[in-house]
């Protein structure tokens, strides 16, 4: 080790995934429930420490396969939480992201350190282990922050919209009622939201135009800055 390293503190250095996912026009979370002490049988944020060869990113994927069975999806990076006392077993520096996934696209299941896994309404969550609920409402705030600068909510919906899904999304992520009109006005200035020449079928309500997201043009055109505004 380097003579400059020898007389440094090393703490554990941990990763902490806020899965947010769209359903039913309602946004949900994705909660463990802890097996093992500090905090056994408490709700938490799947998370875990990171391994020597890993980078935070890796770790973190890595961390939402084993404990809850979704894999290979959007991260951001949201915040590093570091109080002396967050975790009763010791300093423990966690980096907490949060993941954006489309639920009906995973079966989660809970892994070896977790008896259940389970969706919860962002409204409606139970007590959580460690300073959880302080990384959940950090990452909420983030989230709300980026979708009006980036295009990532697309990562909760389907392949293929409806803008009445679309702003039902913005809804829930905002916490707010958009006006309809404004939205869809706001909406058709964005080129990178393609009309697939599809309509929706199978539905009781009336059939409605389906959009699906462009990447390349989005690519194109994010140099010039991206502000949806509602």
């Amino acid at each position: 080790m380097d003579e400059d390293l020898k007389h440094r503190s090393f703490y554990p250095l941990s990763v902490d995934c806020v899965i947010f996912g769209f359903a039913d026009n309602k946004l949900n979370v994705a909660l463990i429930q802890r097996k093992k002490e500090p905090f056994k049988n408490h709700w938490a944020i799947p998370g875990g420490f990171i391994e020597e060869s890993e980078t935070l990113e890796q770790g973190a994927q890595r961390e939402l396969l084993e404990e809850t069975n979704i894999k290979d999806v959007f991260l951001e990076q949201v915040h590093i939480f570091s109080k002396p006392n967050r975790d009763p077993r010791g300093r423990v520096i966690s980096c907490a992201f949060y993941a954006l996934v489309n639920p009906k696209a995973f079966n989660i299941l809970a892994g070896q350190d977790a008896s259940h896994v389970k969706w919860w309404p962002i409204n409606k969550l139970p007590k959580l282990a460690f300073d959880h609920k302080l990384i959940f409402d950090t990452s909420l705030e983030k989230l709300r922050q980026s979708i009006r600068i980036k295009p990532i909510g697309f990562e909760l919906l389907e392949e293929k919209f409806t803008l009445t899904e679309f702003q039902k999304l913005y809804e829930a992520i905002l916490d707010k009622k958009i006006d309809k009109r404004n939205f869809r006005k706001k909406a058709a200035k964005m080129e990178f939201i393609k009309d697939s020449n599809e309509i929706t079928s199978g539905k009781k309500a009336r059939p409605a135009k389906l959009y699906l997201f462009d990447p390349v043009i989005y690519k194109k055109h994010s140099q010039n800055g991206f502000y949806f505004d509602l």
